[in-house]
């Protein structure tokens, strides 16, 4: 489906790691979290809240809000839009939002 671009060693950008759903995923520094969960072959970022089905990034420019997952407890979280960053822990997005002080 996504196939990383390959630049030559001197233009690579600095690999490092992130966290999704407790397992370690390789990313690129500079790239977005959506990217990275791609080229990791995550399939699915999270489950409508009213169907249950799985959903994943459709349009990776933030239009279409497919790809909401949680990063470092924030929710609903465009993954298109965020560039990764060292240590960052996502989690699957399921279901509605919680409401603060709820669990």
């Amino acid at each position: 489906m996504f196939r990383p671009l390959v630049l030559p060693m001197g233009e690579r950008q600095r690999d490092i790691e992130i966290e999704f759903s407790g397992r370690r995923v390789p990313a690129r520094v500079g790239e977005t979290l959506a990217t990275a969960l791609l080229n990791a072959g995550v399939t699915h970022f999270r489950r409508t809240p009213v169907s249950g089905e799985p959903r994943a990034p459709l349009c990776l420019m933030g239009v279409c809000f497919e790809c909401l997952v949680e990063v470092d407890g924030a929710q609903n979280v465009q993954s298109c839009m965020v560039e990764v960053r060292e240590g960052m822990k996502v989690n699957f997005s399921s279901g509605a939002r919680r409401a603060r002080g709820i669990k």
